[in-house]
């Protein structure tokens, strides 16, 4: 089975190398086969620089560093640019802005969702707070028991945009923090917290699930749906 990696991100293509550095480094280990990314077009641009520059490899040398032998796809055609009426996005500002990252960000984990090969892990910790909304509620949508939904932390003072992942050693890989010292890679500490969501597949029609629908199309049919069921009372009896 396939297991796919999806990210959302703005700016800072620094939650790519972290959370993939917990998954690898966790017992038991979750190494993706693919990487996907979903941004602005001034986030692939980042994440291209800081990650997959020739001259700096960050990206390999994760992979490298943690003896991961075999191959993870990440690469710009792995990374998706929302657009809006075909025009790549560098920001969400507007109304119709964010709309399209709630469309490009549902409909490629419902792509995902639908193929049986496939294992997907969805974060949300990177981004405008509305594409992390979009990406935990179209996981609710589409997600499956297997899938996962999860935003990685780190601790103090290394949330810096020099710092990508721990060293494996002491003393070779030194950054300046925010509070302006000097702080070993290898001491920092990174967490991913598992968040749990509820699962709403089984709920909905096999016709919406295969449909295009836009992100709000999917949510109005759904509370239709919802509309049919029964009105469960919640008023609870007074004893005596």
């Amino acid at each position: 089975m396939k297991k796919i990696l999806l990210l959302v991100s703005g700016m800072s293509p620094q939650i790519i190398t972290e959370t993939l550095y917990v998954l690898i480094t966790q017992s038991p280990q979750w190494v993706p086969d693919e990487v996907h990314l979903v941004t602005t077009l001034q986030g692939r641009s980042n994440a291209l620089d800081q990650l997959l520059n020739p001259k700096t490899q960050v990206f390999a040398s994760l992979l490298r560093d943690y003896g991961i032998d075999g191959a993870v796809l990440f690469n710009a055609d792995t990374i998706h640019v929302i657009a809006l009426h075909d025009a790549p996005l560098d920001d969400l500002r507007t109304p119709h802005e964010n709309q399209a990252a709630a469309d490009a960000i549902s409909e490629k984990i419902r792509q995902f969702c639908l193929d049986d090969d496939i294992e997907l892990h969805v974060s949300l910790a990177g981004g405008r707070k509305t594409m992390g909304f979009y990406a935990g509620y179209a996981l609710s949508l589409f997600g499956r028991r297997r899938d996962k939904l999860s935003h990685v932390l780190v601790s103090d003072h290394y949330e810096s945009s020099d710092f990508y992942y721990p060293a494996p050693k002491p003393d070779v890989d030194w950054i300046k923090g925010r509070n302006g010292k000097s702080l070993d890679t290898h001491k920092a500490v990174v967490w991913l917290a598992e968040i749990p969501f509820v699962r709403m597949q089984f709920q909905l029609p096999a016709g919406l699930l295969t449909g295009q629908q836009s992100f709000s199309e999917t949510i109005r049919l759904a509370r239709m749906l919802d509309d049919n069921y029964p009105v469960r009372s919640t008023t609870t009896k007074m004893a005596g």
